[in-house]
Order: structure tokens, then C-alpha cells, then sequence
């Protein structure tokens, strides 16, 4: 399969820092997949439902969402709720990135999962070191 045939990544990131570090990251494992990246909640729904800027593309559904929680305009929560109730989308697969600073945010966050209905698998930072 060549370069242009794969399906690309959706990356919803705010802060360039961690935008740069996730590319990097992804480049140093060899993913070849394209990565578009938006930086809002807006900008990521209206990718996914072909609108305002992003009505002309023809990419198709990304092959996996990056979508981090902590979002302007529309939080990553609201973003994850929309597509997990949007028949066409809610099969897509979505890597939810957080960086909880206390038990509490973490907690509340793990009952929004289960609420909407995700599936999820916890890695500490320190895994990505190895």
C-alpha cells in the first residue's frame, strides 16, 4: 500500500508544543499515515461534517481520531459525545489525551467515559520513554 492510499490521522490539539511532540513521536515510530491537525473542538466537528472550510474535502473518514479533552470553543468531551452518537462516525476509533493534574479531574473523566459508552485503555507517560 503507498503513502497516498493510507487513511490519515485526525489530530484535535490545542497547545503546538504537544502537537509537535505527538508528530515527532509519530514520525520516530514510522507512520507514514498523514496527519491533519485542528486546533478546537469547532474545527474538529466541522471536519468530520464537511463544513465551513473543510466542505470541500474528499480525504475521507480519518483512520483514528487524536483528540485531546482540554479544548477552546467546544471541549474535547462535547466532540467525543457528538461523534459517539453520530451513526456515520461513532465506529471510529479515538486516543483520548489528557493530562490530569489531580485524581479528582482524572476520575470525572473516567465517568464521562463509561457514561458515553467508550471503551478505554489507560498508559501512563512513562511508557512512551521506553
Amino acid at each position: 500500500m503507498s503513502v497516498s492510499e493510507l487513511k490519515h490521522i485526525l489530530l484535535v490539539e490545542d497547545d503546538p508544543t504537544d502537537v509537535e511532540f505527538i508528530m515527532t513521536g509519530l514520525a520516530e515510530n514510522n507512520l507514514a499515515n498523514m496527519v491533519f491537525a485542528v486546533q478546537d473542538g469547532a474545527e474538529a466537528l466541522d471536519y468530520l461534517y464537511y463544513r465551513g472550510k473543510f466542505a470541500d474535502r474528499t480525504d475521507g473518514e480519518p483512520v483514528v481520531i487524536l483528540l485531546d479533552l482540554k479544548l477552546p470553543k467546544i471541549d474535547g468531551l462535547e466532540v467525543l459525545r457528538q461523534i459517539k452518537t453520530d451513526e456515520k462516525l461513532k465506529c471510529l476509533p479515538i486516543v483520548i489525551l489528557i493530562s490530569a493534574r489531580s485524581i479528582c479531574t482524572f476520575l470525572r473523566q473516567v465517568v464521562i467515559f463509561v457514561v458515553l459508552d467508550v471503551s478505554f485503555h489507560l498508559v501512563h507517560i512513562s511508557a512512551f520513554n521506553k
